[in-house]
């Protein structure tokens, strides 16, 4: 057998595998091939999408299912042994593991995290492979886990029979969160991205931690009745007649496994507090869901439960830690065990990226002055002084303010989908019910079709609240857009929402985090990718908040009648609003906000709770995009400038980049590998001027990097047609290459270097896509012709 003949596939199936088998390693609960770590982050370009490659490992070993212990890297003999450790460690650091392996058919590289002796690294034979056992004790060993903390790290995780794994950041966080209660830990926090699986991470914890007996009465509370429901339902429903929902404030002590509302255990009253009716010993496991919500500020009736049953072990689970002056989630619970955060899961594609539309109206930004002795439309004298932004909506309503939002928000979905899932998020209730009408009349076709088109989904509406389940159900067409205050800013698992509208001041962090939560998660199934945030009241300018964890990939400035669609290409470093010059970042030079005026509370008993001006005409200001790197730094050089500097870390010369370029043999993979690093082909052709929409990525590259004179895709496809290039070809072959050349001048190289592509108009008139390629004598001759093609392209 020629070993160097042999592929990286081959060389896993012939030596490796073999290999780990003989260590007594078991094939179907122990090894997992192309271990999947990542999805791949989403690229957003315009109004289409596309996955970077995900992230997997060759090989992940298992003490148990559930468990990694080891990574191996594996490559082709043509390698040396060690050439893939590097590619292993990083895996190896995603999933923390202790044992690293590379091999390339000869042996191990066997690198030992932990090893006492000093030597990490060592060679291998084949037949020297660790096995299972000797792994894990040295693992204990370094945990100094007792026999006893092994029978609880080691219990199993629950499965449905599908051999489902978690994600690898759940692993991570469920067999940290096992490992720190088995040593002892009582209090923990957990913090994870909303849309990354907290409920289903805690039901492992809970499963594994009843199922060995550690823990025999477990409590869960959440501070929302439909998050309590939602959990029983899904995540929780495998506990069955274990479990019960302390209701009616009667506490029923037959059961293992409890789940209330906050709420629904405390009070005001002493007889009013059912956890009195439980021995403060009762549960030895109390799992808190949103805990930045109260839980953690000591005079909080909340508080009064965990401080009650302090003997037991106490996780508590956020995508918000609350660090106030008042209120620490950390000074009670300890520093995280472990954190995932928005901008690991949308890097990883776990979670959905996101642009952002910034849209300042002029009455915000200059503020607004009643004339002397104006009254409202309910005949109440309106104050004299200077209202702002604080004030709209809260303690003056501008009517047209309220149309001219809805207008836009209309806009938008009439330019991408009218059905995409809208929030919009109020200043208040009545702000939620103006907002429900202005809607109305500005989608007024489709409202009569169907009345819950648009729908007020607040605490204080039961018709709203009922269609709560609907508007969340993927499958469910309406209410299409709900307006809101405080209700759906937590816990609403809204997989379908393409669109975030924010029409409320955010001063808070957790709260901001938390209404951006509710666009994050993907849904393929429902071509759910991305989502959008139209920002009214600047609550986006928190991105510039160190807190804040998690960059959008565009930021869109309209202007006046602009289009409310962000395009799909402008940059400019900078705006000027309302006089004032603003910086990249589009806030406010320090003391020039013109929204300094004071504040009114409107709580003085002789004047109106909020004045109402209808005839107030109010518009549009300002104009910006701003893109972000792959980095997630913000771009405020010219696009120019930082392509330049982008290539230039890639690629030396012209002439590197003209060596991987005839080298590729897909010209769109290079292209999609720039566009991960940043390079904004679409927003880069408008730069470049008139043309350049009609240039090639490789023209608008040369051009840009290496001042290269640029040529059109067209003029590239009438130099190919000059040179008789079609005349060796048969007539049937020839039509082909013609077809797929106007392709190109159309559309660029990425589509025709698609098979398929012999399947589209006009190429599918010439015959059947196996009619075509037998007229080339074959796929493989096809592909040889395809090549040539890109070669007499791209050989000027």
């Amino acid at each position: 057998m020629n070993k160097k003949a042999l592929s990286e596939r081959d060389i896993c199936t012939k030596f490796i595998t073999p290999a780990l088998e003989k260590a007594r390693w078991d094939i179907v609960t122990q090894i997992r091939e192309e271990f999947p770590l990542t999805k791949g982050r989403v690229i957003v370009r315009g109004q289409m999408h596309t996955r970077a490659q995900p992230k997997r490992a060759d090989y992940a070993l298992f003490h148990k299912p559930g468990q990694p212990i080891a990574v191996i890297e594996a490559k082709d003999n043509k390698h040396s042994l060690g050439d893939g450790m590097q590619q292993a460690l990083a895996y190896a650091e995603m999933l923390q593991v202790p044992f690293v392996f590379s091999s390339n058919g000869d042996g191990f590289l066997f690198h030992n995290r932990i090893a006492k002796d000093g030597v990490i690294e060592r060679e291998l034979a084949l037949h020297e492979f660790p096995s299972p056992q000797a792994l894990w004790r040295l693992w204990a060993e370094h945990q100094g886990l007792s026999e006893d903390q092994q029978q609880v790290v080691t219990q199993d995780y629950y499965s449905d029979g599908s051999n489902k794994t978690p994600r690898y950041y759940q692993l991570l966080a469920i067999n940290k969160t096992i490992e720190a209660i088995a040593k002892g830990q009582q209090r923990l926090l957990l913090v994870m991205a909303t849309g990354t699986g907290k409920t289903y991470t805690a039901f492992q914890i809970i499963w594994r931690l009843w199922k060995s007996r550690a823990k025999k009465r477990i409590l869960f509370l959440a501070d929302r009745n439909i998050l309590v429901d939602q959990t029983m339902t899904n995540d929780f429903k495998p506990f069955g007649p274990a479990m019960t929902k302390i209701a009616k404030r009667h506490a029923n002590k037959s059961y293992e496994i409890y789940l209330s509302l906050y709420q629904a255990v405390t009070g005001t009253a002493e007889e009013r507090n059912i956890y009195k009716q439980f021995s403060p010993d009762f549960f030895d496991l109390i799992v808190i869901d949103e805990c930045h919500r109260g839980s953690a500020a000591e005079d909080s009736a909340w508080r009064e439960i965990l401080e009650y049953f302090s003997n037991a072990s106490q996780i508590g689970l956020t995508a918000t830690p609350k660090e106030t002056k008042d209120v620490s989630n950390i000074d009670y619970f300890g520093e995280p065990v472990y954190s995932y955060s928005l901008r690991q899961g949308i890097e990883d594609g776990f979670l959905a990226p996101y642009k952002v539309v910034r849209i300042d109206i002029d009455k915000d930004l200059t503020g607004w002055r009643p004339d002397k002795g104006m009254l409202d439309k309910h005949g109440n004298e309106i104050e004299d002084r200077i209202y702002n932004q604080r004030d709209f909506d809260r303690n003056l309503v501008l009517e047209q303010r309220t149309c001219l939002v809805a207008k836009k928000v209309s806009d938008y979905l009439k330019a991408s989908n009218r059905f995409d899932k809208t929030i919009v998020f109020c200043d208040n209730i009545d702000h939620a019910e103006r907002m429900r009408q202005a809607l109305v009349n500005e989608n007024a076709d489709l409202v009569a079709q169907n009345s819950k088109y648009v729908m007020r989904i607040t605490g204080d509406n039961e018709e709203g609240k009922q269609e709560l389940d609907n508007f969340i159900f993927p499958e469910s067409k309406y209410p299409v857009i709900a307006t809101t205050s405080k209700l759906m800013t937590t816990g609403v698992d809204a997989q379908t929402c393409k669109l975030v509208v924010l029409d409320q001041r955010i001063q808070s962090m957790t709260e901001f985090k938390q209404i951006i939560g509710r666009g994050t998660r993907i849904n393929e199934d429902y071509g759910k990718y991305w989502f959008t945030i139209l920002d009214f009241k600047k609550a986006t300018e928190l991105f510039a908040d160190p807190a804040f964890d998690g960059d959008p990939v565009q930021i869109y400035e309209p202007n006046g009648d602009d289009p409310i669609m962000p395009p799909e290409s402008t940059a400019t470093d900078g705006v000027t609003v309302a006089g004032v010059s603003l910086d990249p970042d589009g806030n406010y030079p320090q003391g020039s906000s013109p929204n300094s005026q004071p504040v009114s509370d409107g709580d003085d008993d002789d004047k109106p709770r909020r004045y109402v001006v209808a005839n107030v005409e109010v518009r549009v200001l300002g104009e910006r995009v701003q893109y972000f790197d792959a980095d997630g730094r913000l771009i405020t050089e010219s696009l120019k400038d930082y392509t330049r500097k982008t290539i230039g870390k890639e690629f030396a010369s012209l002439s590197d980049f003209l060596k991987r370029w005839n080298g590729a043999q897909k010209k769109q993979a290079v292209i999609d590998e720039l566009a991960e690093q940043g390079v904004f082909f679409d927003a880069l052709a408008e730069e470049v001027g008139q043309q350049g929409r009609a240039f090639d990525p490789f023209d608008l590259l040369c051009h840009v990097a290496w001042g290269q004179s640029p040529l059109t895709r067209r003029e590239r496809a009438e130099n190919v047609k000059k040179r008789n290039y079609f005349g060796k070809y048969g007539e049937q072959a020839r039509s082909v290459l013609v077809a797929l050349l106007d392709k190109y001048a159309d559309e660029g190289v990425g589509p025709i270097e698609e098979t398929q592509i012999l399947s589209i108009a006009p190429i599918n008139q010439l015959g059947t896509p196996i009619e075509l390629i037998r007229a080339f004598g074959g796929k493989d001759k096809y592909q040889s012709a395809l090549a040539e093609l890109e070669q007499a392209i791209y050989g000027a």
